[in-house]
């Protein structure tokens, strides 16, 4: 017979510590939604492609036009970039 576990569940506030501000991630934005995620950027031409560097609680951490930036930046503070599906 095979056993199989139940998932553990965990609180949105417990997957946001367990970055330990180590860990961030990469996703891309559409400039038109720049704005939400930092308010106080200069007016960028919409239907362009942009990537953002986050914190591992969601905290956004840079803006930029290529994912090797965005990279290279996380890298340059020592943080490690986890895939996010």
């Amino acid at each position: 017979m095979i056993q199989t576990t139940t998932p553990q569940h965990i609180s949105p506030e417990a997957l946001a510590g367990m970055g330990g501000g180590q860990i961030a991630y990469v996703r891309t934005i559409r400039s038109e939604d720049v704005r939400d995620l930092y308010p106080q950027a200069p007016e960028i031409a919409p239907g362009m492609t942009l990537f953002t560097l986050h914190a591992a609680d969601g905290t956004p951490i840079l803006l930029t036009d290529s994912r090797e930036a965005a990279l290279a930046n996380a890298a340059e503070h020592e943080l490690v970039t986890m895939s996010v599906h």
